[in-house]
């Protein structure tokens, strides 16, 4: 059964300027056991959360198997870290997911393409290693919740 093993909503940008300078901070406890939902707004306290120009990439997933050992959603700032879900896959879909709370509708909507602050987050060579396999942008179609652990998965 597929999994979600970590959860992030972070109030702050992290990777401002440029990548040799390295990043922000990170802001306590952005890594959370849940997060809330809500319908075409995002993530609640998150930093994309009701902002127009994010509202079709205000959620973003990424599958755990396409990181390298060690490497985490501190470092790759996606929302949602999957195992057993080929994420990248599911481009031009509706993905439902429901860790026990009830479902939670995600529009897929395109490719999370990785960024040259991944060389300087998770190590050299990474920003080339995760193209095709950066993740996924999405649109909240409904409100929920979801929690790390088992999670039901369901696509359209």
């Amino acid at each position: 059964m597929p999994e979600i093993v970590q959860l992030l909503a972070s109030p702050v940008h992290r990777y401002l300027g440029r990548p040799a300078d390295g990043p922000t901070p990170a802001a306590p406890g952005e890594l959370v056991e849940e997060i809330r939902i809500r319908a075409g707004l995002g993530i609640v306290g998150d930093r994309y959360f009701g902002r127009p120009a994010h509202r079709d990439a205000s959620v973003t997933l990424i599958a755990s198997e396409s990181l390298p050992p060690g490497a985490d959603l501190v470092q790759v700032r996606r929302n949602i870290l999957t195992v057993g879900l080929a994420v990248d896959e599911l481009v031009g879909t509706v993905l439902v997911l429901d860790s026990g709370e009830g479902p939670v509708s995600l529009r897929v909507n395109r490719a999370a393409h990785p960024c040259a602050w991944m060389d300087a987050t998770i190590g050299p060579g990474a920003w080339k290693a995760l193209r095709g396999r950066g993740g996924v942008r999405c649109t909240p179609l409904t409100d929920g919740t979801l929690r790390v652990g088992p999670v039901q998965v369901t696509t359209g």
